[in-house]
């Protein structure tokens, strides 16, 4: 039997992309595998008033489920987002430092945290830039720029151009990726 050229050219394009999907795809416990020529990071630390060398984190899904409570872990590791207005610090307004859940690195002061009236913590600063990396999120019909953990690469929120000053940037986070720890 004779298969049309058009077939024959369709079949391997299926293929093809199929091939593709799958090869992206990563399995629970796969590593993310670490670049070594940056295992050790500058963040500022907050508890030691400067800044410290620490070592990135790296872990297999597995573990982070394992740490993580499920909300959390959807949040921080699959980027996911809490409900507005359901969050634990979206009207925190103790002084002190909101730090990674995953790892622990400090993330933002209570000094720059503002009612955003969006539901979620929102902060118009990092504590320092060190600590944090930002992407860019094409999720969505438009382009926002996703905030991440430097250390550990925790999904955080994103941070948009719409605060206050001095800095005129609201960076919206969720409450389960973070840990607040009040000031002494």
């Amino acid at each position: 039997m004779l298969i049309p050229k058009n077939m024959v050219i369709i079949t391997l394009l299926i293929s093809i992309l199929l091939n593709i999907g799958c090869a992206e795809k990563k399995t629970a416990d796969t590593k993310i595998s670490p670049d070594t020529s940056s295992k050790i990071i500058k963040v500022f630390s907050a508890e030691k008033n400067g800044y410290i060398e620490v070592e990135k984190v790296y872990k297999s899904d597995a573990e982070w489920k394992k740490q993580l409570e499920p909300l959390s872990y959807e949040v921080t590791r699959q980027k996911g987002t809490e409900r507005a207005f359901t969050g634990k610090y979206a009207e925190n307004h103790e002084k002190g430092i909101y730090s990674c859940i995953c790892c622990g690195n400090d993330l933002f002061s209570s000094e720059t945290k503002f009612e955003s009236g969006t539901g979620w913590p929102s902060f118009w600063q990092p504590i320092a830039k060190e600590n944090i990396i930002t992407n860019s999120d094409n999720e969505l019909a438009y382009e926002r720029t996703e905030v991440l953990c430097a250390r550990c690469g925790a999904h955080l929120g994103h941070v948009f151009d719409d605060g206050p000053k001095p800095t005129g940037l609201r960076y919206c986070m969720n409450s389960v990726a973070l840990n607040f720890t009040k000031a002494k």
